[in-house]
């Protein structure tokens, strides 16, 4: 049981610097790559030390692979495979588990699982990923809460096209088809900076992929995949997040190990708010944020390149003292205003109806007791918590710790008043 809670006194303006980790949504598809489909050792770099990558490095280590960590680099060794069975458990621990399937089966040609756990953020389909493996030649019985997977012919390859641009889809069919039979298209593929850097890290290793970056991705198959060194990007919504904290808060905050590209749908719209943000170098940014900010008019979540569904909630904790109103279309997923009940204990003046939250902008928010309710409504929740008057509590914060590397260490060194206890 959880019992670790955050204790934030609001009203200290940020000044500082802030490093980012790697970025979660990379890393975790990077390690099934590592680690099953290559064959032999791999070396990631820059591996975020996270909740959910403990969680896969578990789930690799059942399976048979050798994980270990030395330091920000986690090392795995797939010489032997042993099961291509991943248990219950291990399945619930991270929301994004399903990545194991398309390589494991492109592996072994077998595997059972159960469906996925995580955040509750409402249905989150996984039709797409087995639509496009049985296109692959996939044999997939669902029974009993488990999906009973094999290719009795080995996978071959196939044009899909996805209804929608699934990150986790368009990752999941790249990982089956890099060794599979023939070429595969990926038609409607997802666009994501963690898309290319699997694409990246999987070309290093003698994969034929062209397109990532793309809604056209083109894999040729190969024989064998070996392993290589690979820099895990940073983790853009990380970088999203703690802009979000220097703008609620105020201050001066330099975040370095960035790129600044990943943020083109974000930083727009924090400048328009009134926020001073700039690039420099080749990896920092640099935010100033005095004043009482202005609200932005329309936020609309879209797949990459636009606004990142993984944002919302953080801009909404910028938005509820900025003066003017607000209007968020939550477009990718249906219960992802989970947090706003908690923002409202804050003082916050939000209305929800379907997929739309209408934010009027008050003048101050207040400390309360909260509970984080996922990942990113947690971190909006600290973030709201910084620029609140008063002491805010924050409970249930292992949802934070799946994609924060000690989220109050980092915020304490730029000035935030922030303890885990």
């Amino acid at each position: 049981m959880d019992t670790q809670k955050l204790y934030i006194e609001g009203g200290k303006r940020i000044e500082g610097e802030i490093h980012l980790h790697g970025a979660k949504n990379s890393a975790l598809p990077l390690l099934s790559a590592a680690a099953l489909v290559a064959r032999g050792e791999s070396v990631l770099h820059n591996c975020p030390q996270l909740t959910d990558v403990y969680a896969a490095c578990r789930i690799l280590n059942h399976i048979g692979v050798k994980c270990r960590r030395d330091g920000s680099s986690v090392i795995t060794d797939a010489g032997n495979i042993t099961c291509c069975e991943v248990p219950v458990k291990l399945m619930r621990e991270m929301r994004s588990s399903i990545v194991f399937l398309g390589a494991v089966l492109g592996r072994t040609g077998r595997c059972r699982l159960s469906f996925p756990g995580g955040c509750e953020l409402g249905p989150r389909p996984i039709d797409l990923h087995l639509a496009a493996l049985r296109d692959m030649g996939a044999v997939i019985k669902e029974e009993h809460g488990y999906l009973d997977c094999s290719a009795p012919e080995g996978l071959k390859g196939a044009a899909v096209t996805l209804s929608f641009p699934s990150v986790g889809a368009t990752e999941n069919i790249i990982l089956a088809a890099v060794c599979a039979k023939g070429t595969t298209e990926i038609h409607n593929a997802a666009r994501e900076p963690e898309i290319t850097d699997l694409a990246l890290f999987l070309t290093k290793c003698g994969a034929k992929i062209s397109g990532a970056g793309t809604d056209l991705i083109v894999i040729s198959g190969v024989d064998t995949l070996t392993g290589c060194e690979h820099t895990v990007i940073p983790d853009r919504i990380a970088a999203a997040t703690y802009l979000c904290c220097a703008a609620t808060a105020g201050g001066e905050l330099v975040l370095s190990g960035v790129n600044a590209e990943h943020l083109g749908a974000v930083i727009p719209i924090m400048q328009a708010m009134g926020c001073r943000i700039y690039s420099f170098g080749k990896d920092s940014i640099y935010i100033s944020v005095r004043g009482r900010l202005k609200a932005p008019t329309t936020i609309r979540t879209m797949p990459y390149p636009g606004f990142p569904t993984d944002a919302q909630a953080l801009l909404m904790a910028a938005a509820a003292t900025a003066e003017g109103t607000t209007v968020f279309v939550e477009n990718i997923f249906e219960n992802r205003y989970r947090h706003v009940s908690e923002l409202l204990r804050m003082g916050c003046s939000i209305k929800v109806e379907g997929k739309v939250a209408i934010v009027q902008g008050v003048k101050r928010l207040y400390g309360a007791e909260l509970e984080a309710t996922d990942l990113r409504g947690g971190a909006a929740l600290v973030a709201a918590a910084l620029g609140a008057e008063g002491k805010s509590v924050i409970s249930e914060i292992h949802h934070i710790d799946r994609g924060y590397e000690n989220i109050e260490q980092a915020l304490r060194n730029v000035g935030a008043d922030i303890k885990r206890k």
